[in-house]
């Protein structure tokens, strides 16, 4: 590709205190704007630890990161108001409403007053979520639990959406809607960094994936190319078993 990467990623690798092997190793990638970036693998694959720290959440050991054209060692408070990160754990108060957590989460990014009311509402209106808006987080089920999380890294309109496991544990429902969400807002410029265990997911909705392993990247590739060159195998699930193999994963 041609046009400027929206994330570059160089040589980074990080090693956790205690652990004879980095969980990840010298990984070097480029995701660029208006992606829908599939990040799979098996559970201990480093999936995780990448995705924390292009959020920010902890440095790497060795290797560089940038986003839109900044490091994020240098310029991680002004990276942090043009990312969302929605966490594969639930990232909600469960004693308070859906309005008062996404009140919450919208002073955080910085919003305020009128422009952030008529945002939230604007949200729970899209998400199904108005008439239930007061109720407390812990009466809500799965999906809706699901679907205000996603809201909360979505407030502020961010350039780069990073997704841990956003469709787990949900009925289908909620999973088609967030899926058909996720693919509206990339249309519309949003970049989406994605972690999944659903292979059949993952084929349909990213445009390109990398598949990790032991802290290293295995395959790189749109899910059909990758289909192509292995004719054999007939779908990105059988690829990713293929290379990862079948051994059961902690």
């Amino acid at each position: 590709m041609s046009i400027r990467p929206i994330i570059e990623i160089r040589d980074l690798t990080k090693n956790y205190k205690g652990t004879d092997e980095p969980a990840i190793k010298s990984i070097s990638l480029d995701i660029y704007p208006n992606e829908i970036f599939g990040l799979l693998g098996p559970n201990g694959a480093g999936k995780t630890t990448t995705i924390s720290i292009l959020c920010g959440l902890f440095p790497p050991t060795r290797g560089t990161v940038t986003i839109d054209g900044m490091d994020i060692h240098a310029h991680l408070p002004l990276i942090k108001q043009n990312i969302g990160v929605v966490p594969q754990d639930l990232a909600l108060y469960p004693t308070l409403s859906a309005l008062e957590n996404l009140t919450f989460f919208g002073n955080m990014y910085g919003m305020r007053g009128e422009p952030l009311k008529e945002r939230i509402q604007e949200c729970l209106i899209e998400f199904g979520l108005d008439k239930v808006a007061r109720k407390q987080i812990n009466s809500y089920s799965g999906g809706m639990k699901r679907r205000v999380n996603l809201i909360a890294g979505l407030l502020h309109k961010p350039k780069v959406l990073f997704l841990d496991e956003p469709t787990v544990g949900i009925d289908v429902q909620s999973r088609i809607f967030i899926l058909d969400y996720l693919n509206e807002i990339n249309k519309s410029g949003t970049t989406i960094i994605y972690t999944s265990h659903y292979m059949e997911e993952a084929e349909n909705l990213c445009t390109r994936v990398a598949i990790v392993d032991r802290g290293n990247i295995i395959a790189l590739g749109n899910p059909n190319d990758l289909l192509k060159e292995n004719p054999d195998l007939k779908n990105l699930e059988n690829i990713f078993l293929h290379l990862t193999g079948k051994t059961l994963r902690d």
